[in-house]
């Protein structure tokens, strides 16, 4: 299908200049991948050598063709090699086309229609997760399944602790001192997650971007231990949590965060109140700030203390913490931490939200029912094992109801959804100040690390104080504060304000009182006085095209995927604009058969497969993640393996067999699909 209109992450060159990818004066294509890199390495020497800088005085942009060398592009990727259709895309870009991305990293893609956006119609309800149940066989063969592992796994500690008695030394009492792990904690790792321990802990190397590099390794004695073969095996990687594609090693914000190491070198050395706070902290802080919508915010630099270091110093004793059940472990960590009551309300369920709101407000403390010094609502903005989103506008409704404090964890949300990737607030087009606290991370959506927790200024100055991040926890890094700096604004956009008319005293003075007088509108792009004054972007990230077009190939991705598993027959959680997909596969010993199958593949596709506990006992699961770095191809290539192998293990209990579409009709409707 034709493109309408160009990607911004492709750059089109002028008409009269000759194509990048022909020799000379052939207009053929390349005949070979090889004459293809070739081209492709000349043609980038030659932009770079050429290259003609803005006249934006605040921006500096830089060329946006990729400053990837000859020796990167021809012998770090061995793209000469593409037995496995994952170096070079699948129809090579036409003459007037140059893509600024390499392919292995972030794939290219031009056609606008596998382009969506995601918002919530307004008006219309959130519809309930659809969890389905599996035929009755299933389950009955799972819990079977789990009963052997159990009773085999007793006979054999049974045996082994009077016949090797040297291999159980670490869990029985010996010289005085009691064992640190009991055989019965450590039962289940020891005899039911060790038999499948090859599809957990997967060793790679290399920019986990849309492909990934393995590390192959083999185990001579039943996963105890693991050898490296020293061979390494490229895989579609739609495991990893890089939904915008920013973990990249090359482009505008990998150039930003090289120059910030020169500056400020790797470390802070340091807490944020012990002399770690750099001026880079408070860009960011700010940054974070105007991008959520919210007065001020404090980071962190890590996504699992951000939520059991702060919730410890919003409630204490006294307090009341309601949770929706299926909420992340450093959620549950954080409150138990505070000292404060705990109370559980089914998943996304807001009539058993309401019905324990009564009652707990009733009823006040236990014991002595005097009133909660404060109520704390917590839930997450999208589970990360189930893919729902929080219904979000009843929640709020309930809170001026019942005048409770709301928490949103947007870990996974942020960046991801929405029009704007403002998170859940921006998709369901909700002001994000009716929201008390807003946390996130930016492991997922900006290709960092750490988290951060935005709200009022009042509020977020007594946490720098009274939370424990700023007293013990160690600055986040300049890198890492760089690279959410760039790949923030690089969504948002950049304001640039009118350039001087001329080069007058009184021209320039009125320039920087406008540059200075840019204020920020929530959604809308960042003022440059809110960045690094060297910090310098190329001009599809500067001007928020690129951020945009992530965006939306996202949201299709992410619906394509997830509408595709269900018309092929698969039973599958979450909501359809989440980039989390989840694919039941019940059996445990289907865990381990479908990570080896659909890694054995003429394409090799690398998933992570999730079971108890981080998972109820009978509803194991492969969850893919989806990033906007996939393109349209493999997408395909992810549904035709979980079409072949859903067969192969009998997973298919979604839709009756004359419901269900074939692969290639799939494939063929996928815009329409997307579109439903």
């Amino acid at each position: 299908m034709a493109a309408s209109s160009p990607s911004p992450i492709a750059v089109n060159l002028a008409s009269p200049a000759p194509s990048i990818f022909s020799k000379r004066n052939s207009h053929a294509p390349p005949p070979s991948a090889a004459s293809y890199l070739s081209a492709l390495s000349q043609a980038d020497a030659r932009a770079r050598s050429s290259r003609i800088p803005s006249a934006t005085p605040p921006l500096s942009t830089s060329s946006s063709i990729t400053s990837s060398s000859e020796d990167t592009v021809l012998h770090e990727y061995q793209l000469d090699d593409n037995a496995d259709g994952l170096a070079l895309p699948p129809r090579p870009p036409t003459s007037e086309q140059f893509f600024s991305t390499v392919h292995t990293e972030f794939g290219h893609c031009a056609n606008q229609e596998y382009r969506l956006e995601s918002k919530h119609t307004p008006g219309e309800p959130l519809l309930a997760p659809d969890d389905q149940d599996p035929p009755y066989y299933i389950l009955l063969s799972t819990y079977i399944s789990y009963l052997i592992l159990i009773v085999i796994g007793h006979i054999r500690d049974f045996v082994g602790k009077r016949v090797n008695p040297k291999y159980y030394t670490h869990l029985v009492p010996r010289n005085g001192y009691a064992p640190l792990n009991s055989d019965f904690d450590s039962f289940y790792t020891r005899r039911l997650k060790k038999r499948m321990d090859e599809c957990f802990s997967q060793p790679v190397t290399g920019v986990a971007g849309r492909t990934i590099l393995l590390l192959d390794r083999i185990s001579p004695d039943y996963n105890h231990t693991h050898i490296l073969t020293g061979t390494r095996t490229r895989a579609l990687n739609i495991s990893s949590y890089n939904y915008l594609g920013f973990a990249q090693a090359r482009g505008g914000c990998a150039d930003a965060v090289e120059e910030s190491i020169r500056r400020y070198g790797v470390s802070a050395c340091g807490t944020r109140l012990q002399g770690g706070s750099l001026d880079l902290h408070t860009v960011a802080e700010n940054l974070v700030a105007q991008f959520v919508g919210m007065e001020d915010a404090l980071i962190s630099s890590m996504g699992f203390a951000t939520n059991s270091a702060i919730i410890p110093a919003l409630v204490s004793k006294g307090c009341l913490v309601i949770s929706d059940e299926l909420n992340h472990a450093s959620i549950r960590f954080g409150a138990r931490l505070s000292g404060a009551h705990v109370r559980i309300f089914k998943h996304n369920d807001m009539d058993s939200l309401e019905a324990l709101l009564r009652e707990v407000i009733s009823q006040g403390q236990p014991k002595t029912h005097r009133p909660w010094k404060k109520i704390l609502l917590i839930v997450e903005g999208l589970f990360s094992m189930e893919g729902t989103l929080c219904n979000l506008p009843e929640l709020l409704r309930l809170k001026e109801r019942y005048k409770f404090y709301l928490y949103v964890d947007e870990a996974h949300s942020i960046g991801a959804l929405g029009p704007h990737g403002r998170g859940v607030a921006d998709y369901f087009g909700v002001d994000p100040r009716r929201i008390d606290v807003l946390m996130g991370t930016f492991t997922k959506s900006f290709g960092a690390a750490g988290g951060y927790i935005s709200g009022t200024k009042t509020l977020i100055d007594h946490l720098r104080v009274h939370g424990h991040l700023g007293t013990y926890a160690e600055a986040m890094t300049p890198p890492v504060l760089t690279q959410i700096i760039a790949s923030m604004a690089s969504i948002m956009g950049i304001a640039i304000p009118n350039t001087p008319v001329n080069n007058s005293p009184a021209a320039i003075m009125q320039y920087q009182l406008e540059l200075r007088g840019v204020k920020p509108v929530h959604p809308g792009p960042a003022p440059p006085s809110a960045l690094p004054p060297w910090l310098t972007l190329p001009t599809p990230l500067a001007s928020g095209a690129e951020g945009r077009e992530r965006l939306r190939r996202l949201a299709f991705n992410s619906r394509y995927l997830h509408r595709g598993l269900k018309k092929l027959g698969f039973i599958t959680y979450g909501h359809h604009s989440s980039p989390i997909v989840p694919l039941l596969l019940f059996n445990p010993g289907k865990m381990c058969m479908f990570h080896r199958m659909i890694k054995d593949r003429q394409t090799p596709i690398i998933v992570v497969v999730v079971a108890y506990p981080a998972t109820p006992l009978v509803t194991s699961r492969v969850r893919f993640c989806v990033s906007a770095a996939h393109t349209k191809e493999d997408i395909d290539t992810v549904l035709e393996a979980c079409d072949e192998i859903g067969d192969v293990l009998d997973l298919k209990h979604g839709l009756p067999k004359r419901e269900r579409w074939s692969i290639e009709k799939v494939i063929e409707n996928a815009v329409e699909l997307a579109s439903l």
